[in-house]
């Protein structure tokens, strides 16, 4: 919703200032002109990209519109299921992960945690490298450099569709120059015209330029950033994991692993120390 009005925003701040200091809203209607200038950077757009990508930012561009992938809930629910987890390998040891890790879909211990559960990416990243750890590699800086590459590797994938709207972005003030270029042609093949026609025919092409830069600056690349900002913000969830996982292969003891996770959270999604305890208190295997 705050997306949508922030779009709202740059509308009525743009055009209700041009009208509030006289100037005349019919002139700033040219659908031609946004024709070529959208049209040109949407094909741009297809051109530079696969498709899966053009596929994966449409779907990008659809989610910032909606609520946030993991919030507090979320968060404390994984915390609580790394405490389970945490807990069972330290009291039954790691084989008695290993039913879990091998079929987490009809684990008890996943099960417990439906939000966790049906998020198919994150328990596969849990799962292999619980798998990893027991078949005995323990080593926690070895576990935290394959984790960083592959967050790493995760981001660079996410990132890629903020980077092409970015890119679309960047393109559409040239392509407004364009489209204004080619409104001057159009005005000097009517250059025996009277001035009237000819102003209106040169202010007419000058909104090309206006076009471009406030598509860019005012709407495509304020959603790129959205994207960038929800796609860097979902990793996090990730980096919880890992955080949790090294901490208890250093030795720390279940309660104290899942505190290390909670303590990178961002506030706004963080849950308070006395949650996550009351949260971990009532989960049993």
């Amino acid at each position: 919703m705050i997306k949508i009005i922030g779009h709202i925003g740059v509308v009525v701040a743009t055009i209700g200032g041009y009208a509030a200091m006289g100037g005349k809203i019919a002139v700033l209607n040219q659908p031609f002109e946004v024709v070529i200038i959208f049209g040109s950077a949407c094909a741009a757009f297809v051109t530079a990209n696969s498709k899966h990508a053009i596929k994966a930012a449409m779907a990008d561009i659809k989610a910032i519109y909606k609520k946030d992938k993991y919030g507090k809930q979320e968060y404390l629910e994984l915390l609580s299921m790394l405490y389970l987890v945490f807990k069972t390998a330290r009291s039954k040891g790691w084989l008695a992960l290993e039913q879990h890790i091998e079929n987490p879909h009809d684990s008890e211990i996943f099960k417990k945690f439906p939000g966790f559960h049906a998020d198919h990416h994150a328990v596969t990243f849990l799962c292999d490298y619980l798998r990893i750890i027991s078949l005995g590699a323990e080593k926690p800086h070895e576990i935290e450099a394959l984790m960083d590459q592959e967050i790493d590797t995760q981001r660079e994938s996410r990132n890629h569709t903020s980077h092409a709207i970015q890119t679309m972005a960047d393109g559409m003030p040239a392509l407004g120059i364009v489209a204004a270029v080619l409104g001057v042609i159009k005005t000097m093949g009517a250059i025996s015209e009277p001035p009237e026609v000819l102003g209106k025919l040169i202010g007419g092409a000058l909104v090309g330029t206006f076009l471009g830069v406030w598509l860019s600056y005012g709407f495509i690349a304020p959603i790129a950033s959205a994207m960038k900002e929800r796609n860097d913000g979902e990793l996090k969830y990730y980096i919880c994991m890992k955080t949790s996982i090294l901490a208890f292969l250093q030795g720390a003891a279940p309660q104290v692993a899942v505190e290390f996770g909670r303590k990178i959270l961002q506030h706004d999604v963080q849950p308070t120390f006395m949650e996550v305890e009351e949260a971990t208190q009532n989960v049993t295997v």
